[in-house]
């Protein structure tokens, strides 16, 4: 993690990650509520998410890192992040660099849980997702946007479903629902100007290549 960026705070950031030589990261129903459930665990207390996709053997999310006033910390701490111990005597620019790195370090304890809990489920050793998980700097409202279509998309890019409505495991149901929900989902909806505009903008025909550094194939 030495020569990878941090997470850092106030800022989008595009998750992204594939199983290790391409092999499958969930196999069933199970397999995928059992992440999103790690997801709400180990992400949630750091970072807010306005989108997210789960596929055979990769995922995106689309999240921002809570600034240090939007945390927790004694909630964090009291559930075991001993990385934390002593945050309080910090000054605020190192505040700002434990949280950023405590927040690539939940994601990494995210998918370590998980790579624990479908290995021994599947009775396999070894790595399962490739490292360290890629992210990148989501830095204007035209990439925001343009990566939530790409998001929403990609179960029908990989031949998952013909209808990326009907695709279960991402974010586009709960954002166009009413239902109790912990994703973004007005803040996102304010970014496509509301839900009218974000269900058209999803019809139409996105040029990916201009966020092509910001996307796995």
């Amino acid at each position: 993690m030495s020569n990878t960026q941090y997470l850092t705070p106030g800022d989008y950031f595009h998750i992204y990650n594939k199983g290790v030589n391409g092999i499958n990261l969930f196999y069933n129903s199970g397999n995928y509520e059992y992440f999103l459930r790690l997801y709400e665990q180990h992400i949630n207390p750091v970072a807010d998410t306005f989108a997210w996709c789960l596929l055979g053997n990769h995922f995106h999310l689309l999240v921002r890192i809570k600034e240090v006033e939007e945390v927790d910390f004694e909630g964090i701490i009291n559930r075991g992040g001993k990385t934390l111990s002593g945050f309080q005597t910090l000054t605020g620019i190192e505040q700002e660099e434990k949280l950023a790195q405590f927040a690539s370090k939940s994601f990494s304890n995210l998918f370590n849980a998980y790579a624990q809990g479908l290995n021994k489920q599947r009775g396999r050793r070894g790595t399962l997702f490739e490292r360290p998980f890629r992210r990148k700097l989501v830095d204007s409202e035209r990439y925001f946007r343009q990566l939530v279509v790409y998001i929403h998309s990609n179960p029908v890019h990989h031949g998952f479903t013909d209808n990326y409505k009907d695709y279960p495991w991402s974010s586009y149901g709960t954002i166009v629902s009413a239902k109790p929900t912990n994703l973004q989902r007005n803040q996102l909806l304010d970014w496509f100007d509301g839900q009218g505009n974000f269900v058209a903008t999803h019809k139409q025909i996105v040029d990916f290549n201009f966020i092509d550094h910001l996307i796995i194939e």
